[in-house]
């Protein structure tokens, strides 16, 4: 296996040619919005802040904004399509299912970045422009990337609303009582930030779409994963994760290694219809907390051998958490040279086996558990075969 890093973590580069702000939001179509704000407010614990729907005027889609910290999330699905953006909505659920259908991100000149990404070779979708409210002003401009995923770029800075111009602020879906085992003071904060955003593209692409952030965007390569770690006895795969010189958006890229019989990606390839999002990992203070209040609301983790911790203080040395409480919940931990991380996997949360979500806590660590790809690749290809598709 190889593992590189290309920057150093946390520093940022001379003349940023591409400077981010962070990750602005992560945009799902979904087939009925409303019902997946509710979800993930009663089973996430998010909360929203923002609606768009008929009764503001939005005839053809409605949107749910539900944030937890800095992590924001939007639900949009169709009404009645009537526009090429509706009917694009409308038939990309179709095809897909609910999934990702925007990594937005915020920077501080949206035109300026729009500008750079075109004349390096992005695809253009949307050109800048402003929309304004009562708030003020937002400038949005927008690129495409693998499948039919996008970046919209925003440019937030003239803007004091709930979220964008076309929204209006909403009281939560449900009340802190109703949440899980949090208090509610720590309700709608169950995670904080957005970690990284993972996705998954054809075999023979990855380095494509590596290339792509590297020459559109400006971004480096973070870590490359490729050979016999990142396998398991029958399905393989390879990874390599770009970032922002500050490290506030790292996107890693994975496509599928020839093996004996189908990989995840395979698998996501299949039921998603092509490339496209494959799961977001959200960064949390308080890892034990965060699962249990989860899977006491009905969120579904995926397994872990208790084979897996009988040895883990050997080599993963002492964490915050005791070994103990770590079998109890299924958290994996990593250690690198600069610290240690722990994480937990959940499984798809819809009917397709395409999008899921992970949750990190890190200890100096700025890695994506290299130690635990055994574990959890076996962990999934058990539920792939439950499935009939490993």
């Amino acid at each position: 296996m190889t593992e590189t890093m290309n920057h150093t973590p946390g520093t940022a580069r001379d003349a940023d040619p591409f400077p981010v702000k962070g990750m602005d939001a992560v945009v799902f179509a979904v087939g009925n919005a409303k019902q997946a704000a509710h979800y993930y407010s009663t089973a996430f614990g998010m909360k929203r802040v923002a609606y768009s729907g008929p009764e503001n005027g939005s005839r053809e889609t409605a949107a749910y904004v539900l944030e937890s910290g800095a992590a924001r999330f939007v639900f949009t699905s169709v009404i009645k399509p009537v526009t090429d953006h509706g009917r694009f909505l409308a038939e990309h659920v179709a095809a897909h299912g609910d999934g990702v259908i925007d990594l937005a991100i915020e920077v501080p000149d949206a035109r300026a970045a729009y500008a750079y990404a075109v004349e390096h070779g992005a695809t253009g979708l949307t050109e800048p422009h402003e929309v304004t409210d009562e708030h003020g002003t937002v400038v949005l401009a927008a690129i495409a990337t693998y499948g039919e995923t996008r970046h919209t770029l925003v440019e937030r800075g003239r803007y004091s609303g709930p979220y964008l111009p076309g929204y209006v602020a909403a009281e939560p879906i449900v009340e802190p009582p109703a949440w899980g085992h949090l208090p509610a003071e720590g309700w709608g904060r169950t995670f904080q930030a957005i970690d990284h955003c993972v996705g998954n593209v054809e075999l023979g692409r990855m380095n494509e779409w590596v290339g792509f952030y590297n020459k559109v965007m400006g971004f480096t390569n973070m870590k490359e994963f490729v050979g016999d770690d990142i396998a398991t006895e029958y399905s393989a795969l390879m990874s390599k994760v770009v970032a922002d010189g500050t490290l506030k958006v790292k996107f890693p890229i994975n496509e599928p290694a020839v093996a004996q019989k189908k990989s995840q990606i395979d698998e996501y390839l299949e039921f998603y219809g092509g490339a496209g999002v494959q799961h977001i990992a959200l960064a949390t203070n308080d890892i034990v907390a965060t699962v249990r209040t989860m899977r006491a609301a009905g969120v579904q983790f995926l397994d872990t051998p208790d084979s897996y911790y009988d040895t883990l203080g050997e080599w993963a040395g002492e964490t915050r958490v005791p070994v103990e409480t770590l079998r109890e919940l299924k958290i994996l931990v990593d250690r690198d040279e600069d610290g240690y991380l722990l994480q937990i996997f959940t499984k798809p949360v819809q009917d397709r086996p395409t999008v899921f979500f992970e949750l990190i806590e890190r200890h100096g660590s700025m890695g994506f558990g290299k130690g635990n790809f055994k574990a959890l690749f076996e962990a999934i290809e058990r539920e792939q075969a439950k499935r009939g598709n490993l």
